[in-house]
């Protein structure tokens, strides 16, 4: 799958499957007719086979839609599922040793929160990278919250698309515009929702109003 800068303007993010939760696949059907723009599989409690389950499971779904699916960390799993590429963080492998691994066609995303990371990231290969938290959020404990200048500045020095993640909603998103993203990354936003297909389309509506100013 060709990978484009459209398709980071609204790039889902799973919330790691528990019980009593509904069945991610209907969850993420329910994006996809929503029109999400890119699919990341998250699992931070499941083996690697039961991951690669469900990711094979997933990437039915994303390939039925045309949506480039992203596996969160694992090479084992982006490269027996088929998937479309994978997302690193700074305590991963360098992108560079993960482009060796993956090949050319691959899409490689990275987690940067400077200009010094982003820059190291686009060197050595990256298609795209995760900025944030550009706010207070849950999901990332272990991350402080960016300023908005920092997010402009790692936008300009980059050619590569940048992708804003970190507590954004369709109430926060519009503080970002001007800052040069090209999409917004969500998790709770989309999955935490009691309907979760509205209020993904409600998000990508305002993420394109929000791009046009």
């Amino acid at each position: 799958m060709k990978f484009q800068r459209n398709n980071c303007l609204l790039y889902a993010i799973t919330m790691p499957h528990r019980p009593g939760m509904r069945p991610l696949e209907e969850q993420v059907r329910e994006a996809l007719d929503a029109g999400i723009t890119m699919l990341q599989l998250r699992e931070k409690y499941l083996s690697e086979e039961d991951f690669l389950r469900e990711a094979l499971s997933i990437r039915k779904l994303t390939e039925r839609y045309h949506v480039p699916l992203i596996i969160n960390d694992s090479l084992y799993v982006t490269i027996n599922s088929g998937a479309d590429g994978i997302h690193i963080g700074q305590s991963d492998l360098p992108a560079r040793e993960v482009r060796a691994k993956l090949g050319p066609d691959k899409l490689i995303g990275v987690s940067a929160h400077t200009v010094e990371e982003a820059l190291l990231a686009e060197k050595q290969g990256a298609d795209y990278l995760g900025v944030g938290a550009v706010f207070p959020t849950s999901s990332k404990s272990d991350v402080g919250e960016m300023s908005y200048e920092t997010l402009k500045a790692i936008c300009k020095a980059v050619s590569i698309p940048v992708v804003a993640i970190g507590g954004i909603s369709g109430e926060n998103v519009g503080k970002l515009a001007g800052s040069g993203i090209c999409g917004v990354a969500v998790i709770s936003a989309i999955y935490a929702a009691k309907d979760v297909k509205a209020a993904a389309a409600d998000l990508k509506a305002t993420v394109e109003e929000m791009l046009r100013v």
